[in-house]
């Protein structure tokens, strides 16, 4: 999965909104700066060369992703950490970051509790969620395609629009904020383009660089719903490299004073 992630949906989903969050953090002038599911480095090395005096650990879940974010960016400090339980002693942060990562941990409130716990008190959070399926481009077709692709009576796997699209309400951020004892400070929508070699190369990267791989996996019909999807998203996109915007949420916040404690 890192390989097929790193390869076939990075340089498209990801480091145009790495850009735009790199930027965001260089404004703040960090000196310690942690990230939370990093996965290959994406955002990583757009920090560092925004901010090239910070010193940035990079963090998560995966030891795979940490493995191969390491090799791709050494100039960050890479650790295997669950953002629910981080390794690291209070208020060791000044910055801490997290490109699309967040809609993924089990237990938010419990974990932007532990991010607050590592943030120094003028410390901040940055972060971005995806918005709705629809507010994708590439996302939109994939799932249209899968859904297209399934035998009949059988449903497709509801990865993109439960996980990935499904953390889409800044209401509903706020509030697990602030039972963390985090402050919403501002929520901006931007929309950005994606640009990919191909319609097919996204559809790699989504079927094998992502969970729908392993709902696939024991399907009896996985080659075909795989050649049929990628053959829809052609045709939905165009052949050839391949445009389309992509929206997401961009949240800053701050800890409240008096918030809760560290474990």
């Amino acid at each position: 999965m890192p390989d097929a992630y790193e390869r076939h949906l990075v340089p498209v989903f990801f480091r145009p909104f790495a850009a735009d969050l790199a930027a965001r953090a260089a404004a703040r002038s960090p000196h310690q700066v942690l990230e939370l599911a990093a996965g290959t480095g994406a955002l990583t090395t757009a920090v560092l060369d925004a901010t090239p005096d910070a010193r940035v650990v990079a963090t998560d879940l995966s030891e795979a992703m940490v493995s191969r974010g390491a090799t791709l960016e050494p100039r960050a400090h890479w650790r295997q950490a669950d953002a629910q339980e981080l390794p690291f002693q209070d208020a060791s942060f000044d910055l801490a970051l997290c490109q699309f990562g967040v809609m993924f941990f089990p237990d938010r409130p419990a974990a932007y509790a532990e991010i607050r716990r590592v943030l120094t008190p003028n410390g901040r959070l940055l972060f971005n969620s995806w918005g709705p399926v629809a507010s994708h481009g590439f996302a939109a077709a994939f799932q249209d395609a899968l859904e297209a692709s399934m035998p009949e009576g059988e449903n497709a796997p509801t990865f993109l629009p439960d996980i990935p699209h499904g953390y889409v309400d800044p209401a509903a951020v706020a509030e697990d904020l602030a039972a963390a004892g985090l402050d919403l400070v501002a929520a901006e929508e931007v929309t950005l383009e994606g640009v990919a070699e191909s319609a097919a190369s996204v559809a790699t990267g989504l079927l094998t660089g992502t969970p729908v791989r392993a709902a696939l996996a024991s399907h009896p019909d996985a080659a075909a719903i795989e050649e049929t999807v990628t053959g829809a998203m052609t045709a939905a996109l165009g052949p050839g490299p391949v445009t389309a915007a992509m929206t997401a949420t961009i949240y800053t916040a701050r800890p409240l004073p008096g918030g809760p404690a560290g474990r």
